[in-house]
């Protein structure tokens, strides 16, 4: 298994036509690591965006990775330490545990964790109350549905997922108490197939409100929704109106490049200390945003209810999750 996950580490490096250990050592190196394929139009296709800001904006010297299982990303995590890699991001929950366990070998690289969930030496988490856009998204669901059911598919049942889909339901609730809910997990963020089944098997049992956090296998899901008469489709981690402009009414959006650039810019400049970095509606980084060409769909009143949710939020009056958020 150690020689073929070390093959697979080599060829991705060369197929990304990055050569890490070619920059000069004492150059500001920035690496990340994505569980998934940039081409997502998502979470890692942010990411991914944020990796190009930081190389722009910073003048860093950047790489990338994808790796699919728990050795992959362990060893990805270990090779980008080991070739003096000043910031490595492991993209998504999962990268926490292996981030503390290499760590410890490498204590001046700093690990940023997405949607981590504790401070760890040197490996520190960013989280993205994205709960807070779902609840907003939750709450169009639930005006805008004519069946009373409203569906949600998940890639897999991580801690992040699973607060954004309890936003999501929250949101609904809040606006019709009735409403129906559904979710499915994958066991996957890649098959595209397995995503459009599942929306599929929703619609079938009646839901015409679709929502997922499910990175590239979500795109099945926005194919499900265009076959499908009456179904309305909401977006993840990126403003995704562009995959079904007459189906999307919104997106909750993660702007991780931004979010990206304020970690990586304080540690460049020596300001960094290990902390946990929360993003909510108030920071801008986290935000609902609508697709005009539907807004003419929304009742009455919607649009100015969902407003006062969202500053209600942002104020800390109006709290949306089942559990304190850091």
């Amino acid at each position: 298994m150690i020689t073929r996950s070390w093959v697979f580490l080599a060829l991705c490096l060369c197929a990304c036509g990055k050569q890490p250990d070619a920059a000069p050592s004492t150059a500001f190196k920035v690496a990340l690591i994505t569980p998934g394929s940039v081409t997502d139009a998502a979470w890692n296709a942010g990411a991914y965006q944020g990796l190009q800001q930081v190389k722009d904006s910073l003048g860093a010297a950047v790489s990338h990775i994808e790796a699919h299982t728990p050795a992959e990303q362990e060893e990805a995590l270990r090779s980008y330490a080991r070739q003096g890699y000043t910031v490595v991001f492991g993209h998504g929950y999962e990268f926490q545990q292996p981030a503390e366990r290499v760590s410890q070998d490498y204590p001046k690289t700093i690990f940023v964790i997405t949607s981590g969930k504790r401070v760890s030496g040197n490996v520190v988490p960013l989280v993205f109350r994205i709960h807070e856009a779902t609840y907003l998204a939750g709450m169009l669901a639930g005006a805008l549905t004519h069946s009373g059911k409203i569906g949600f598919v998940g890639g897999m049942e991580l801690p992040p997922i699973k607060l954004g889909y309890d936003g999501w339901v929250r949101g609904a609730r809040a606006v019709r108490p009735d409403v129906e809910t559904r979710i499915t997990y994958l066991n996957t963020f890649d098959d595209a197939a397995a995503g459009k089944e599942a929306a599929l098997a929703m619609i079938r049992l009646g839901v015409d409100q679709l929502h997922h956090n499910a990175d590239a296998a979500a795109l099945g899901v926005f194919s499900a929704a265009k076959e499908s008469a009456n179904v309305l489709v909401y977006g993840a981690n990126g403003d995704q109106s562009a995959l079904a402009p007459d189906r999307v009414v919104a997106s909750a959006v993660v702007d991780l490049p931004r979010a990206f650039l304020l970690v990586t810019r304080d540690v460049k400049h020596g300001t960094f200390t290990p902390h946990t970095e929360s993003f909510g509606l108030q920071s801008g980084v986290i935000r609902l945003a609508v697709n005009p060409a539907l807004q003419a769909r929304w009742p009455a009143g919607l649009k100015e209810r969902v407003q006062a949710a969202s500053d209600s939020i942002a104020a800390g009056t109006l709290k949306v999750a089942a559990q304190a958020v850091p």
